[in-house]
């Protein structure tokens, strides 16, 4: 009897049994986020009664007034303890000592309770008091990062311990083009998949790089019709496998890893602390499940660019990504001046392939966690089954350990933190957009 095994007899029981160990870590994985049970934030402790344009981001001081970016009304306003307006810190007037500018603006958190605004039409940055007074403008780091300082998708910036300020570098968009054999389509090159996040020196200005992240893949093309028009058809993925960060409230810089949800903590000498991997319901997705998201997707996307009006009824190109609940910052749809196009006069809504589409549910999308201010990590996850209410957060402490999951109500949005468990909500009803203070614990 010849008790020799071929090779491939071996590796395919090699393989059978990493699979089994793969399938029993990730039942255990499931039920040890099964154990953390999800909890709903209770009802408001105040809220604002005049409507807001928008509430893009919020920043407590330490007396409990707050500032308030409301990028649709191009200003920024302070408020009491009890959300009740005190006056206006920067607006749209000429005159330059309150100028917000007529581009969306941010806010970061500087040094005890003072506070940057970030004028993108401007490329600068001002310095508000802790009186809601702008004392003072310093030149932004460089001017082709200034829109991924004001917070959102790209990530929120902040300041490590050493007084750095931390943001996504821009990425090289690939801008140089390729023709076809026609003459008439042009490729676009392949962006990176990956972008960097660095450190700048508000005094040596100087850069140096934190580390990287996974960021979506784009692919696109330009097509030129008769007339010699452009168009742009983007390859659209409604849900890539991508990484997140943000800065904790000590200046510990924080990478969440999204292809088996780790974390990665960076402190201000750079020494990296790798967290083990954080429980998680994962959720496989057959082809059958792929196709299903990839069509539904696209019905949801054509319907969002054809109520798109663009730049006198032509066609502007979009980048669309799908989320667990919208805009993060709470905002209302963008608008640009022109009649909305008719879809017949856009270029085809191209999905990506099947097989571009991961075999497992990502846990989150792209600009999904915000850091509270007790050095813990809020991050938003796409849901796994269907569910009521608003959206669900893993919350993490500064070990990668998961600690809490809470929902937010529906129609709401997280617009920033304060000390003590204190959460702000942008909430809106029939009569306008509000913000709420909601207390956590």
């Amino acid at each position: 009897m010849n008790h020799s095994i071929s090779r491939s007899a071996q590796r395919a029981f090699m393989l059978s049994i990493a699979a089994s160990g793969a399938g029993l870590a990730q039942a255990v994985t499931s039920t040890a986020a099964m154990n953390v049970k999800v909890r709903q934030l209770p009802a408001a402790v105040a809220t604002t009664s005049d409507s807001i344009g928008s509430v893009a981001s919020v920043r407590q001081l330490s007396n409990g007034n707050i500032l308030v970016n409301d990028q649709a009304r191009r200003r920024v306003v302070l408020m009491d303890p009890t959300m009740k307006l005190i006056g206006v810190v920067a607006d749209t007037t000429s005159n330059t000592n309150r100028a917000y500018g007529a581009s969306p603006g941010g806010l970061i958190a500087f040094r005890g309770d003072s506070t940057l605004l970030i004028a993108t039409a401007s490329l600068s940055m001002h310095l508000i008091d802790p009186n809601g007074k702008i004392v003072r403008t310093m030149a932004a780091p460089r001017a082709s990062d200034i829109n991924a300082l004001i917070g959102g998708p790209r990530g929120n910036p902040g300041f490590d311990a050493k007084g750095r300020l931390v943001y996504r570098a821009s990425v090289n968009e690939g801008r140089s083009l390729r023709t076809s054999q026609t003459g008439q389509t042009f490729t676009m090159l392949t962006p990176p998949d990956s972008a960097m996040l660095v450190r700048y020196d508000l005094i040596t200005r100087t850069l140096d790089t934190v580390g990287y992240f996974k960021i979506p893949k784009s692919y696109s093309n330009i097509s030129m019709d008769a007339d010699g028009r452009p168009s742009f058809n983007v390859q659209n993925n409604p849900l890539p496998v991508v990484d997140d960060w943000a800065v904790l409230s000590d200046g510990t810089v924080a990478i969440v890893r999204g292809s088996d949800y780790h974390a990665e903590f960076i402190d201000a000498a750079g020494v990296r602390t790798v967290s083990d991997k954080i429980p998680y319901e994962w959720q496989r997705l057959t082809d059958d499940d792929k196709s299903r998201i990839l069509d539904s997707a696209k019905v949801v996307l054509e319907k969002r660019r054809v109520a798109m009006p663009s730049a006198g009824g032509g066609r502007a190109p979009q980048m669309m990504t799908m989320t667990s609940e919208g805009p993060s910052t709470g905002l209302p749809p963008v608008r640009v001046a022109g009649a909305a196009p008719d879809s017949a006069s856009l270029p085809p809504l191209v999905m990506v392939p099947i097989s571009e589409l991961s075999d497992y549910k990502p846990v989150f999308g792209v600009g999904a966690i915000r850091a509270d201010s007790d050095e813990r990590l809020w991050v938003r996850t796409i849901p796994t089954t269907p569910t009521t209410g608003g959206a669900l957060y893993d919350v993490i402490d500064k070990s990668g350990k998961l600690v809490d999951r809470i929902q937010v109500p529906a129609g709401t949005a997280i617009a920033g933190f304060g000390t003590g468990g204190v959460v702000y909500l942008g909430m809106r009803d029939a009569t306008g957009l509000h913000l709420q203070r909601v207390l956590s614990r």
